[in-house]
């Protein structure tokens, strides 16, 4: 477990020492803002803000999985399925509408109350299947995920959604997309508030409650958790609880960034999560990490994607960059681990 009695920003700075791909990837970021104009404008910056955003929420989720010593492959595929059912919601289409003929419209209220509710339903059952059932994580998400996805293609009949802008009205779906997406607040993209506030409660949750401090005990050694008196049954499927709802939450982002319930939306944003996390210092052995450090990841790895393409790097070459980041990064933490464990002997 980390030491509770470093501040914050100690923590933070810790995590960074230990994890130099971070320092690595700032440093390349500087140098192609140097390079190419346009990678330091406003306009730019608002863009990686916003992108930003969205990986991040998901590395948000994904990294108190694992720090359990868990993942969620599923998360990518919930997205998918959150975006699919808010558009059919709102659309009030096809199989929603022969299931429920007589169904009211929906307002942007009502549909983010049920998407958060059903989304949830995918973490109490991660929960189960990994905690109560002992299936290993990446088994039981992997399942999971097939079924977020299957359920996504029965919400509207194997389509993507109508605009949503046809289902409620110009002006009410542009409120809806403004608000999760194009709306800006202090000259900078909603996406971005929104995920900041989700942070701040993540963040209040893992490091300031009990839960949190369960969450670290079970990734560090869950026997000894156990013997301590922690509910791992019920600690880990927080954890998948959170993952959950932040990946309904960004499947909300993208319906509204789309304008319509895309069944595509979110593919291999898991991936995007662990990468995110692992690179911002979140170990994939468990029991260490810090929710800044995937903030940190999922911003250094966009600003990194966003140079390649400025410099007019090949999307092959942007995917083996990041295959070589996210493997050094686990290497190190490996290696780092390693070396502690000598000292402590």
């Amino acid at each position: 477990m980390e030491n509770v009695k470093l501040s914050p920003a100690q923590k933070f700075w810790k995590t960074v020492k230990s994890n130099p791909i971070v320092v690595l990837l700032v440093v390349i970021g500087i140098i192609v803002g140097f390079t190419k104009d346009n990678f330091f404008s406003w306009r730019n910056f608002g863009n990686l803000a916003s992108n930003t955003a969205v990986r991040f929420l998901i590395a948000l989720g994904v990294s108190g999985c694992l720090i359990t010593k868990g993942t969620d492959l599923s998360a990518g595929r919930q997205v998918g399925f959150a975006a699919c059912l808010a558009g059919v919601l709102l659309q009030r289409a096809n199989y929603a509408g022969r299931l429920f003929p007589n169904m009211p419209e929906m307002n942007m209220g009502v549909v983010l109350l049920i998407v958060l509710a059903i989304g949830a339903v995918f973490g109490l059952l991660n929960g189960l299947i990994i905690a109560f059932l002992n299936v290993p994580p990446f088994i039981a998400t992997l399942g999971t995920m097939f079924c977020a996805r299957g359920v996504a293609y029965l919400a509207n009949g194997n389509r993507n959604t109508d605009a949503i802008v046809t289902g409620l009205g110009k002006e009410a779906g542009d409120a809806f997309q403004n608000f999760f997406y194009y709306g800006k607040t202090l000259g900078i993209y909603n996406a971005f508030w929104i995920a900041f506030v989700i942070f701040a409660v993540v963040f209040f949750l893992m490091n300031k409650t009990r839960t949190g401090r369960h969450i670290y005990a079970i990734g560090s050694n869950v026997d000894a958790a156990k013997l301590s008196g922690i509910n791992v049954f019920a600690t880990t499927t927080k954890a998948y609880l959170i993952s959950a709802f932040c990946a309904a939450i960004v499947g909300l982002i993208l319906a509204g960034q789309a304008g319509m319930g895309n069944m595509e939306a979110g593919n291999s944003y898991e991936m995007y999560g662990v990468a995110a996390g692992v690179i911002g210092g979140i170990s994939p052995l468990g029991g260490s990490g810090l929710l800044l450090g995937a903030f940190a990841g999922a911003g250094v790895w966009q600003t990194l994607e966003n140079g390649l393409g400025i410099i007019g790097a090949p999307v092959g070459i942007q995917r083996i960059v990041i295959g070589v980041i996210v493997t050094g990064a686990v290497l190190i933490d490996v290696v780092f681990r390693q070396g502690t464990k000598k000292v402590k002997k």
